[in-house]
């Protein structure tokens, strides 16, 4: 009776490290699949049926709802593969751990290589954590190298700067733009300079803001009336909402220069940069059009300033 106890006990233990094993191999196999679906410059399609439905939701905002107001594009959300620049990122799992019964990571090492398929001998081997979660029976990404937490400030951090950008416009088209000759559209393009604040109730924001007007004529913006207004504005939050309540402006004519130097202070020469350079208020005006055009829906493909050629968007 001991005896066939102890062959029971040898069978179990056997059972379950083949399980064990089993499960572990599944594991590394799905891992490998799920890292064809780790973002590189953009979210796949497919994506969706391989990731946990929070973190594909937080990558399609990141990648495709939020506003590009940084010239790089997320220029950051290139830290989710190490590829760029010709290269495309090799992964193999080194190894995978279960947690718990539904959440593992695996480890995966990247190295970089040519589109050819050959290797870049000046890429390093890089180990990255790639998070997985059981759901319905299935197992889904759910995390990378843990950035979702990133993902979550940045997305935070955009929506604040969103709100401060729109109650800035919203002032200059309802309390400078109406002193312009109007057309269809009045769109004014944001230069920041700098952002004191933001986080309090009452914030400063230093900017060079350009007001346009413009009529559509076909595909086209057509520029109506336009002009410069630099600055400091003076942000409340009253009943939750973000309102422009003071906006001193630098002086036109032999004082601009002086009142620009007084407003804005230690930033003056960041906005001397901007403001002298024509080439980068172009590049943001452009910018800044396509983001307003996207977010209206507007069939519009360029804008035309009068006795200029027409800029493509």
């Amino acid at each position: 009776m001991k005896k066939a106890s102890l062959w029971v006990l040898a069978a179990a233990l056997i059972c379950g490290m083949v399980s064990c094993t089993s499960t572990e191999e599944q594991l590394r196999k799905r891992a490998a699949e799920l890292c064809k679906y780790i973002p590189d410059h953009e979210l796949l399609e497919q994506s969706k049926n391989y990731l946990t439905d929070d973190f594909y939701a937080l990558l399609d905002t990141m990648f495709n709802h939020l506003p590009e107001h940084e010239a790089m594009d997320h220029e950051w959300l290139y830290y989710f593969v190490t590829g760029n620049g010709g290269t495309i990122a090799d992964y193999e799992v080194v190894g995978v751990e279960l947690t718990d019964p539904s959440h593992a990571v695996a480890t995966i090492s990247v190295r970089q290589k040519w589109e050819d398929g050959s290797f870049d001998p000046e890429s390093d081997i890089e180990e990255h954590r790639l998070y997985m979660e059981k759901v319905n029976g299935l197992w889904l990404m759910s995390d990378f190298d843990e950035h979702k937490a990133d993902c979550i400030q940045y997305i935070a951090n955009n929506r604040k700067e969103q709100a401060v950008r729109d109650a800035i416009s919203d002032y200059l088209v309802k309390e400078i733009g109406v002193y312009y000759q109007q057309g269809e559209l009045c769109i004014p393009t944001l230069m920041m300079v700098a952002e004191e604040d933001i986080d309090s109730v009452q914030a400063r924001v230093w900017g060079d803001f350009w007001i346009s007007w413009y009529n559509i004529a076909g595909d086209t913006l057509k520029t109506v009336s336009g002009g410069n207004h630099a600055g400091c504005m003076t942000l409340e939050r009253q009943e939750g909402v973000l309102r422009i309540t003071a906006f001193e402006q630098t002086e036109d004519g032999a004082g601009n220069d002086a009142s620009a130097k007084r407003i804005f202070g230690q930033h003056y020469d960041v906005y001397q940069n901007m403001h002298s350079s024509q080439d980068v208020r172009e590049a943001v005006r452009r910018e800044q059009l396509q983001e307003y055009i996207s977010r209206h829906q507007l069939p519009i493909r360029y804008y035309q300033d009068y006795g200029w050629d027409a800029v493509e968007l």
